[in-house]
């Protein structure tokens, strides 16, 4: 089993896509999951300064982040996982493909555990 994670700015939130384009910056320094994280606990303020502010607050080179964060040097991989998500039929956040079964929405550990379980028993 693996998991991989996409981004998929919701275009409702005018702020979402800055904020996926920001956590990949933060990934370039090495820092992704801890500055999705802050991201998470933070929302919705996802305002340029908060963002440059959270940068700064995990240590990352504050130059180095503004001109990727500025110069949008992540958009088009964003842009990318978004158009792979509608192209797989992802609506909404959050979404998971469990061998490309949809589970939508905030769920419980056991529908997880349940949707594993299917899976790995289809694929004996």
């Amino acid at each position: 089993m693996r998991l991989i994670y996409k981004d998929f700015p919701l275009p409702s939130h005018a702020l979402a896509m800055p904020a996926h384009e920001a956590a990949r910056c933060a990934g370039e320094q090495g820092r992704y999951w801890a500055y999705h994280d802050v991201l998470f606990e933070r929302q919705p303020r996802f305002e340029r300064d908060d963002l440059v502010a959270y940068a700064i607050n995990l240590n990352l080179d504050r130059e180095r982040f503004e001109r990727c964060l500025d110069g949008h040097k992540m958009r088009v991989a964003v842009e990318a996982d978004l158009a792979e998500g509608r192209a797989l039929g992802v609506r909404s956040t959050p979404s998971f493909l469990i061998n490309g079964k949809p589970l939508v929405g905030a769920q419980p550990v056991e529908a997880f555990r349940a949707a594993i379980d299917s899976a790995l028993r289809a694929a004996r």
